[in-house]
């Protein structure tokens, strides 16, 4: 996706009003002793409920609310949740330590200050991950306690200018610190924070020493999130580790899939010839489903695009999805004109919001149970107009 060389000063926002979301500040304060306290009085946080009972389509806040705030940052989740989000999603990588963080990479350079800390300069390095070549900071070679001496700031200033306001305003969280955060929330609501946990790399990390399934599984299990009920879902590229986590927890698992073309990286490390348009065939989501309860497609699995970048034929995927009894939780919906289908843009700047609401209606359509969005506002109009 093209992020565009300019922010537009006009962006409209469809937020009613500034939620600031201070409430997720407090997260830091917590004891060990509080935890285990609360762990025991929201035992019944998430118990007895089911995903299928989330409201239909779900609104899932993609990395928070990463619309209007740094992403994987207890602002952004705040944000998210405040705005109605259904479900806030995170992406775990690990420390030098063994620690889980919130980050979409553990490459931390775009995502954090850490260039401007001096005392890391030396920590910068090239590094093949999936195959890909980096050059930058990476989680894996610090301390928590390293990483907190860091601050947050926007992935994509250029495109959303207004998100630097927050730059610097919050640390990297850990995942303990957001289930902490998200039991406290649901005990002030009085209903379960559910939560889309990804591992990130896994075949990777596990490589290294850095196995994230059995510390993942261990944190579900101490908050009371390892069970086929608990406000969770348990999301990866790779098949694998949604395989390895099965063994672990009974929680919700999706298995997520990215273009017809790609292969998962523990295919590619395993010699395993299949592509994603092999799982996504009767045969391939038969085999998902036997081990998962979902995928999350991206959206272009649901709907191709033709060459000019507008919305073609939906693909026989979602009713396929279905027959297997898998639910669909496709990613990702943005505002912007450069993330929208071309038959959705308006105006000729990149960064300038199109017309969402209608690409929202197009993919609802399809019949998915759920979508990742940037916007999590803009997601719940979209679905109460919907279902309308």
């Amino acid at each position: 996706m093209t992020q565009g060389a300019d922010s537009s000063p006009g962006r409209r926002t469809v937020l009613g009003a500034a939620v600031m979301g201070t409430a997720a500040l407090g997260v830091g304060g917590f004891t060990a002793g509080a935890a285990e306290a609360d762990e025991r009085q929201v035992s019944h946080d998430g118990h007895g409920s089911s995903y299928k009972d989330l409201p239909s389509p779900t609104i899932i806040g993609h990395r928070g609310a990463s619309g209007y705030r740094p992403e994987h940052t207890l602002g952004s989740y705040q944000l998210a949740l405040d705005l109605g989000a259904h479900v806030i999603e995170q992406d775990l990588v690990p420390t030098k330590d063994g620690h889980l963080v919130c980050r979409h990479e553990n490459d931390i350079t775009g995502t954090t200050d850490v260039a401007a800390h001096p005392e890391f300069a030396s920590r910068k390095t090239t590094k093949s991950v999936d195959g890909v070549s980096l050059t930058g900071w990476f989680t894996e070679d610090f301390t928590l306690a390293e990483l907190k001496t860091l601050r947050a700031k926007e992935r994509i200033p250029a495109t959303r200018q207004e998100n630097t306001l927050y730059d610097g305003r919050w640390t990297i969280p850990t995942f303990e610190e957001v289930l902490r955060w998200a039991e406290k929330e649901g005990r002030r609501r009085g209903r379960p924070v559910w939560l889309h946990v990804e591992t990130k790399h896994p075949t990777y990390f596990r490589g290294i020493g850095l196995g994230l399934e059995e510390p993942l599984a261990r944190l579900l299990r101490r908050y009371g999130r390892d069970r086929h009920n608990s406000p969770v879902f348990l999301q990866s590229f790779e098949p694998s580790s949604i395989q390895r986590l099965a063994k672990l927890v009974s929680s919700p698992r999706v298995v997520l899939l990215s273009g017809a073309g790609s292969r998962p990286w523990d295919f590619v490390v395993a010699g395993d010839p299949r592509t994603v348009a092999d799982l996504v065939k009767p045969e391939g989501l038969q085999w998902i489903a036997s081990y998962a309860q979902g995928i999350g497609p991206t959206l272009d699995l649901i709907i191709p695009k033709d060459a000019s970048g507008k919305l073609g034929t939906p693909t026989t995927l979602v009713a396929d999805a279905h027959a297997e009894g898998l639910i669909l939780h496709p990613y990702t919906m943005r505002n912007e004109n450069a993330f929208l289908p071309a038959d959705f843009r308006r105006g000729t700047d990149p960064n300038a919001y199109g017309d969402a609401f209608g690409a929202f209606k197009v993919y609802f359509e399809t019949g998915i149970d759920g979508v990742f969005t940037d916007n999590a506002d803009t997601g719940l109009l979209a679905a109460a107009d919907f279902n309308g």
